[in-house]
């Protein structure tokens, strides 16, 4: 059964999601959490579980580099094959994605290209997408490669902005979305049924 990392920011909604179909379906074994601060609620429910996890420690860490290339080593010799974003906020460097390859997802609460790259993330993309008066909004898993929210497409799911939408609101709705969507491509990439070919990504049977 492949090995994933899960890396996430905040509270770990997403992070719980891959948990909860994950113990239903049996698809991956969940070795890590990889948390950016000592804060982040996402902890709690890795330890609730059982998951092993690294937080990133300013007092610990010289730098984020530091931190990435410790994690890439520990990740490997855990022989983790996966690495899930699930509300991850820091940028992940060059030298990161290398080690992983096209091994590396994450979920965006946008339909990418709209609202995405730096500085869209968690109420500000949906804050910009009511401002900006689009009718459909919604969520992406895509690979990740250097340039910020601009990897292949994976999968993507459509929520429709209502006229009395709040980024609150709107974040409701499209996070119920997410927690179907990130499991299921977790699920395909560990199952190997997920096909990438440079910008084309198609789910095999």
């Amino acid at each position: 059964m492949k090995k994933i990392a899960v890396f996430a920011s905040g509270g770990g909604t997403d992070f719980q999601s891959v948990i909860d179909a994950n113990e239903r379906e049996q698809f991956c074994e969940i070795e890590y959490l990889v948390a950016s601060k000592k804060e982040a609620g996402a902890i709690l429910r890795a330890q609730k579980h059982g998951i092993k996890t690294l937080v990133y420690d300013k007092e610990v860490y010289a730098s984020k580099e530091e931190f990435y290339s410790e994690v890439a080593r520990v990740l490997k010799n855990a022989g983790v094959e996966y690495i899930v974003l699930a509300g991850w906020l820091l940028v992940v460097p060059a030298s990161f994605i290398k080690e992983f390859e096209n091994a590396i997802i994450n979920i965006h609460p946008s339909l990418i290209p709209s609202f995405c790259g730096m500085g869209y993330y968690g109420l500000h993309v949906h804050k910009a997408a009511i401002e900006y008066g689009v009718k459909l909004s919604g969520a992406t898993v895509h690979f990740v490669e250097a340039d910020v929210d601009g990897g292949a497409i994976i999968m993507q799911r459509a929520v429709n902005v209502e006229a009395d939408d709040t980024p609150e609101s709107l974040q409701t709705r499209i996070l119920k979305e997410e927690h179907e969507m990130l499991p299921l491509c977790v699920k395909l990439l560990c199952q190997g049924k997920i096909e990438k070919k440079g910008r084309k990504v198609r789910i095999v049977n």
